[in-house]
């Protein structure tokens, strides 16, 4: 079972302005990552927009997933939402569409403690009865999950894996081999933030959580492949490959260059949801650029 393990893909929830899902667009997407032979998708996480978007168009994507390539692949489900009640609901819709996993982030307008949160998991494991990953994301919710939250919430049936921001000083090891000691053997820990990607996975992790991967699964894959194999060589070069990728993530932040790699690629020509705003259109050629390094890396490889 490759859920919560090796390369986790994440892909945009294409759209036009009005909010509808484009599902031929969103297919061509995930079949991508199919052919490419990631281990899982990861639909409606922090790249797929999930804030954005409401309950029946975030349930017409996880139907247009699940029609694509339900069966085919794993598909994890995000089923973040500002009340429980919602995410609650959400996690039933994922898992009667046929999802296979959930993630779920604690979002909040009031900032929250980790009562808050612990109860807010449970109540969302339980309604959603499908293995739940804890979604650490502070950049965005403002929230840390401290090694005793991840610890208790380990305990809680269904909840059986984390999505960790980047590791403090590059302390992959250490802050692993910390958290395993915390939690049961099967939960499984990983890593987004693709920029530290390869040292997560020559650390150790169980998994990386990629945003590059939903549109460019197959160099995602040789890298996680060379890093799990202990290839440092190898995963060092491909790495090198993808800095120009990662330098652009840094600088203009990962979901707006997604946007960009779709209309290049040719897989569709969407924006991002309002208030974000596109790329100005001179970025089109460092992310031009940043593609045909990728391309030289996997013709010499």
């Amino acid at each position: 079972m490759t859920l919560f393990r090796g390369l986790s893909a994440f892909p945009l929830t294409p759209t036009d302005a009005e909010g509808h899902v484009d599902t031929e667009a969103l297919a061509r997407f995930l079949e991508r990552i199919h052919r490419a032979g990631a281990d899982s998708i990861g639909l409606l996480g922090s790249t797929g927009g999930y804030a954005y978007l409401t309950r029946e168009q975030r349930k017409r994507a996880v139907q247009a997933a699940v029609e694509c390539i339900g069966g085919k692949m794993p598909l994890v489900v995000g089923v973040g939402a500002l009340r429980t009640d919602d995410a609650q609901s959400l996690a039933h819709d994922a898992k009667a569409a046929g999802a296979d996993g959930l993630l779920l982030a604690p979002m909040s307008y009031v900032p929250l403690n980790d009562d808050e949160v612990f109860r807010h998991f449970v109540a969302v494991a339980e309604a959603g009865d499908l293995p739940l990953c804890i979604y650490n994301n502070p950049s965005t919710t403002r929230f840390t999950f401290s090694d005793a939250l991840i610890a208790r919430l380990s305990a809680v049936s269904n909840i059986v894996a984390v999505k960790m921001p980047l590791a403090a000083d590059d302390d992959y090891a250490g802050e692993l081999a910390r958290l395993r000691q915390m939690t049961p053997d099967t939960f499984t820990i990983g890593y987004s933030g693709d920029w530290g990607a390869a040292d997560a996975l020559l650390a150790g992790c169980d998994t990386w959580y990629s945003v590059a991967a939903g549109l460019l699964a197959a160099p995602a894959l040789a890298l996680t492949r060379a890093a799990q194999s202990d290839d440092a060589v190898e995963a060092a070069r491909l790495n090198g490959a993808f800095e120009p990728l990662w330098a652009l993530f840094k600088r203009c932040g990962s979901f707006r260059v997604m946007f960009v790699i779709a209309d290049l690629l040719g897989l569709a020509h969407v924006q991002p949801a309002r208030p974000v705003l596109p790329l100005p259109e001179e970025a089109s050629d460092d992310v031009r650029q940043a593609l045909e390094t990728l391309e030289i890396a996997e013709r010499g490889a």
